[in-house]
């Protein structure tokens, strides 16, 4: 197997191998199948795409009212099959092609990638990434081009007309999630892969991207029709907890899968993965209760997916002593962004997306340059590169990040309402999503 430095472990896919970039080829050979690596990403595919039908679309499903269930459950299923459409008609050639790339050098394809795969070409059964087929390796990263849209669901979640979801997420993907995915993990010539930013398996782009990008849409939809003053509980708790467990197992695809490989940084990426969701459930949990006199089913599993948030950046790169300290952090601080820090400034991110995602997206993305570090049990940091040094990166990826997705996500939205309009008429909105988009009930009553 290839022998990679701390900095480019922090890349779910080795993406330039994919193409024998010459800079990553480290050990000059041709690539050969290993069956075994290959069956454990065939594994992990599965597993993420899992996540989201019906990990997140459960998860999301049971927090809404009972008259919403159905169109949440519609949107994420929609979301897997438009993203799979456009991920095989030019997603993958524009995220992973390094067509064009040279490290240090800026240009276009510093910021997206050729259109060489256009239509998958090149991608046949003997093409390999690594040691797997190059067929696995795509969807495998299509996967998570499916998930990260599906995640902004959320935070507009029983106001946004089905039409206009599906042009806002077609768009936002093509000119969101490709550059910021392309820029993370391209390989040397993207931006923030030459800036050393550790990314391993999505922080910065799936989480922050994700989250953002929830946040600038509820603001632009504005508050739900009563918000605040309405009370709006979820209406199947069974199901967020079922959700939050599906998405707990689909995780160690989305982490241990970005190894790309069955071997050591996959089984590091498993264990710290299990330790840091662990410790931010508890840590919710005991928040909840001393702040609200009761730990509830809902708080734990909020606090579960903040520790898989937070500790995807870092599950190849930390050790079990970082996966604790990440996991009791998201917990913390996820936990008074979703509650304390959404009261103070009224917005209404329905499913708390921005606070779980983007803040725990952020807190992970900024300990990964602090836990990476040997002394902390970490994989250890590049030759040259301090803690103080890696962390300003990782701070820089996470800025540059936050102001890319904010401007391009409201241009978009901004657009969509232009044309189509975006949000259900009031009457619409009172007799339901599932009624007045779907023409169908979620429950006979």
């Amino acid at each position: 197997m290839y022998t990679l430095e701390p900095r480019r472990l922090a890349v779910p896919a080795l993406a330039a191998l994919s193409l024998l970039t010459p800079a990553l080829a480290l050990a000059e050979e041709v690539p050969v199948l290993n069956s075994g690596d290959t069956a454990w990403m065939l594994t992990a595919t599965a597993l993420v795409l899992f996540m989201t039908i019906p990990g997140l679309a459960l998860f999301y499903g049971g927090m809404v009212r009972a008259k919403n269930v159905l169109s949440v459950l519609m949107q994420c299923f929609a979301i897997a099959a438009l993203m799979t459409v456009l991920w095989v008609l030019y997603g993958y050639s524009l995220a992973f092609s390094t067509q064009g790339m040279e490290q240090g050098a800026i240009n276009i394809n510093t910021f997206i990638g050729g259109l060489d795969k256009v239509l998958l070409g090149g991608v046949t059964r003997e093409s390999l990434t690594a040691a797997i087929p190059e067929t696995v390796f795509a969807t495998f990263q299509m996967t998570f081009a499916i998930i990260t849209p599906a995640l902004i669901v959320g935070a507009f979640a029983e106001r946004m007309k089905f039409s206009a979801l599906l042009w806002f997420m077609g768009i936002w993907f093509t000119v969101v999630y490709l550059p910021i995915a392309h820029m993370v993990w391209g390989g040397d010539g993207a931006l923030m892969w030459d800036w050393g930013v550790l990314d391993f398996a999505g922080g910065t782009v799936v989480h922050i991207n994700a989250g953002v990008a929830g946040l600038v849409t509820a603001l632009v939809l504005g508050k739900r029709r009563g918000y605040p003053h309405t009370a709006m509980p979820p209406h199947n708790l069974g199901y967020t907890l079922l959700g939050a467990s599906m998405l707990w197992v689909g995780w160690f695809g989305f982490n241990a899968g970005s190894a790309v490989a069955a071997n050591e940084s996959a089984g590091m990426a498993m264990l710290v993965t299990q330790v840091a969701t662990a410790a931010a459930a508890l840590a919710w949990m005991f928040s909840e209760w001393v702040s609200h006199g009761k730990p509830s089913v809902l708080g734990i599993a909020t606090g579960a997916v903040a520790g898989l948030v937070a500790i995807t950046p870092a599950s190849g790169t930390a050790g079990p002593l970082g996966a604790l300290a990440i996991g009791v952090a998201s917990g913390i601080i996820c936990f008074l962004a979703s509650t304390k820090l959404k009261r103070a400034l009224g917005y209404d991110d329905s499913l708390d997306v921005f606070g779980v995602h983007a803040v725990g997206g952020i807190v992970g993305a900024i300990l990964t340059g602090v836990f990476v570090s040997a002394a902390l049990g970490g994989a250890g940091l590049a030759e040259g590169m301090s803690m103080l040094g890696q962390v300003w990166i990782q701070t820089k990826g996470v800025l540059f990040t936050l102001l890319y997705t904010v401007i391009l996500t409201y241009i978009i939205l901004k657009l969509v309402d232009l044309v189509i309009g975006l949000r259900v008429t009031e009457e619409q909105e009172t007799e339901g999503l599932d009624l007045s988009q779907h023409g169908e009930r979620g429950y006979i009553l």
